[in-house]
């Protein structure tokens, strides 16, 4: 009974061991066959898990530097902003006045009417009749120079005034004249008729072809509404002094008049001022009424130089002195030459 104990016991430590020795080599046998072992897939979840756990790091840092570009972009965007409110704060004082200069650039300039009579007695007007169409030529736009002379057949100032590229109007006359100066007023009245016939509305100065002018003077005599004087210096090509002849006034308000000396002069109420000492709006010719008149150029027996002349001394509210600093500045000279000189 011992014995088969013993043998049995012997049998089972080696199934035991058979046993145990095929699950050891089928696990090596397995074994072998595996890609990788436990520490290679340990290594690989390790570097998985550093790659997820320091991937946050660039992107974080990513994030932060664009947020720096944002702050930036932000204070960049603040700055000009606060340049823009400053520039705009300091432009509100500027913008008026480049309103206003843009206001009188795009305004219509009023239209400056140039009356100039000449006489076939002057040797040298067709000499000064192109100095002073050189004059007019500088003056800026619009003016329209009317030109009255006797009519004849010498056309030679109407080719003078076809070169000069001025807007003008030439009006000749029939009758002949012994006096020098009525003949100038008869020419001067011929020119207003005209302007009053067509309605040419603007502001009409008579020039003389011995005047010269400052270009300023142009714009100054624009700004007339209804009357407006001047101060005149006269040179005498016989004497070396000059006569200053116009208005005396306090800023542009007329307050008296320089005159030369009147002798026979029986009405000093209506003092004899120099033909290119004033400059009035052309629409008194034919609509009286605006300036408070009752009558018009046409009532008077067709002298409208004289009903002008008139209206200038009696309407002195109206009456605005140029430049408006006192009048204190000449802005034309008149070159005085005897007619002896001529003949």
């Amino acid at each position: 009974m011992g014995s088969q104990e013993r043998s049995k016991k012997k049998v089972q430590l080696w199934k035991k061991a058979i046993v145990h020795f095929l699950l050891c080599f089928v696990m090596g046998f397995f074994t072998g066959f595996a890609p990788t072992g436990k520490s290679s897939i340990f290594s690989s979840h390790v570097t998985m898990s550093v790659s997820t756990s320091y991937s946050p790091q660039p992107v974080e840092v990513f994030h932060q530097s664009r947020t720096q570009n944002q702050n930036r972009s932000l204070l960049d965007d603040t700055e000009p902003a606060a340049e823009q409110n400053q520039n705009h704060s300091a432009k509100k004082a500027v913008v008026p006045q480049e309103e206003k200069r843009e206001i009188e650039e795009f305004s219509p300039r009023r239209l400056v009417i140039v009356v100039t009579p000449t006489s076939t007695r002057s040797k040298l007007r067709k000499v000064l009749l192109r100095r002073l169409a050189n004059t007019l030529r500088l003056v800026a736009q619009p003016l329209l120079w009317v030109v009255v002379e006797q009519q004849s057949d010498d056309s030679e100032v109407s080719e003078i005034l076809r070169k000069t590229g001025i807007m003008y109007r030439h009006v000749v006359f029939k009758e002949n004249f012994t006096d020098a100066h009525s003949e100038m007023d008869h020419q001067r009245n011929l020119a207003l008729n005209h302007i009053e016939h067509h309605r040419l509305s603007g502001i009409v100065h008579f020039a003389g072809l011995s005047n010269v002018y400052d270009l300023s003077f142009f714009e100054e005599i624009r700004a007339i509404e209804a009357f407006g004087a001047w101060p005149i210096a006269k040179l005498s090509a016989n004497s070396k002094k000059v006569v200053i002849e116009g208005p005396v006034c306090d800023s542009s308000q007329v307050m008296g008049w320089h005159l030369k000396k009147m002798q026979n002069v029986t009405d000093i109420r209506t003092p004899p001022i120099h033909i290119s000492s004033f400059a009035f709006n052309s629409s008194i010719l034919w609509d009286p009424e605006r300036w408070g008149r009752t009558s018009s150029a046409q009532d008077t027996s067709q002298n409208s130089v004289k009903y002008v002349r008139e209206e200038v001394l009696e309407e002195e509210t109206k009456l605005k002195g140029i430049p408006g600093q006192g009048c204190s500045k000449v802005l034309l000279w008149d070159l005085h030459i005897s007619y002896k000189i001529y003949n």
